[in-house]
């Protein structure tokens, strides 16, 4: 009933990770960048903040307490993600919305998912018992349901006309790895952050929110990179301009602020359900975790495309095709269930 519930709660983290972008989208004469910041402060640095200043007895000893090099490393891999979020717009440029997300998810998946316990010596136990082997079986089968789903969307697009203007499969290729191997630094930070969970279970905190004291630390390095990212263009890039954003009426950019906070609320939430899905998969099997969020991101972003409207007029192979990989991708979170209980 525990790896049960834990599969439950990454889902509804990787619901809330499919829907961030749909209040996002709705803003209105905002450049990108604007809208990305807001939702950022949001994200990355408000709510990693006021949850953990609840949590916390005592906030500032609390962190200055811990290791240096544990913050440090744990920074650096937030930063790493940060990259890797900052290049996944070059993805979509050159290879498409649907490939370019069904490659990049995908490299991240596996790399997220299969290094960290290389790193922990469980590689035999991934290959030596019948768990492990129905756990690696199951990352397989989620990683067809992604394959699937991408080649669905394709379809989708070249359906409704959508252009890729700058095609380009070799360097769209090599920026999805890249967006996908450095994306995976989140998991890569969550596993790196295991001495702040226990700081934070020694100080009285339930294991079902430890984890949420080193989201400040990971979403911190993360958010540094996508601000300097931002603002850089949004100060140096002459088509861009911070005033004409502001320029708008009171009530547009109250609206275009709430908006984005919106979505910056959604994101932070993935990972919050994300630590509650965590606490309870058993310790041995804490490497399924990034499997069962990324892989339920897809199934999730299927379903909310589907329920926008974003599938209309597309025909019903493309949309069969998606079902059927949303299909495989459940069957595959049932399958790492079955060797989580084995």
């Amino acid at each position: 009933m525990e790896i049960i519930t834990g599969i439950a709660w990454h889902m509804v983290g990787a619901a809330s990770a499919a829907s961030f972008y749909a209040p996002i989208s709705k803003v209105k004469k905002w450049t990108w960048e604007a809208t990305w910041a807001v939702a950022g402060i949001f994200s990355w640095v408000l709510l990693p903040i006021c949850v953990s200043a609840i949590l916390l007895p005592h906030f500032l000893a609390f962190y200055g307490s811990l290791d240096p090099g544990v913050v440090l490393r744990t920074f650096l891999f937030g930063a790493m993600w940060g990259i890797g979020n900052v290049s996944y717009g070059l993805t979509m440029r050159y290879l498409g919305m649907s490939l370019g997300i069904g490659v990049a998810i995908g490299v991240t998946l596996v790399v997220g998912t299969l290094i960290p316990p290389i790193v922990h010596g469980q590689a035999l136990e991934l290959i030596h018992t019948r768990g492990g082997l129905l756990t690696m079986l199951g990352i397989v089968v989620a990683l067809c349901g992604v394959v699937i789903v991408s080649i669905a969307g394709h379809r989708k697009e070249i359906a409704l006309g959508a252009e890729t203007r700058e095609f380009d499969v070799k360097k769209g290729l090599l920026l999805a790895v890249m967006c996908g191997i450095f994306s995976s630094g989140m998991s890569f930070g969550i596993d790196s952050a295991k001495p702040i969970q226990a700081a934070a279970l020694l100080v009285g905190i339930k294991p079902l929110y430890t984890a949420l004291p080193s989201y400040v630390i990971i979403m911190g390095g993360g958010g540094l990179m996508n601000f300097a990212y931002c603002f850089s263009r949004l100060i140096f890039k002459k088509d861009l301009s911070v005033r004409a954003d502001l320029a708008l009426p009171g009530g547009a950019l109250l609206k275009n602020g709430a908006l984005a906070a919106s979505g910056g609320i959604l994101w932070y939430l993935q990972f919050f359900f994300y630590a509650w899905g965590a606490a309870s998969i058993p310790v041995r099997y804490a490497y399924v975790n990034w499997m069962l969020h990324m892989s339920g991101y897809v199934l999730f972003g299927g379903i909310v495309g589907l329920a926008l409207g974003e599938w209309a007029g597309v025909g019903s192979k493309p949309i069969r095709l998606l079902w059927g990989g949303i299909l495989v991708i459940i069957a595959a979170a049932n399958i790492v269930g079955l060797g989580m209980a084995s």
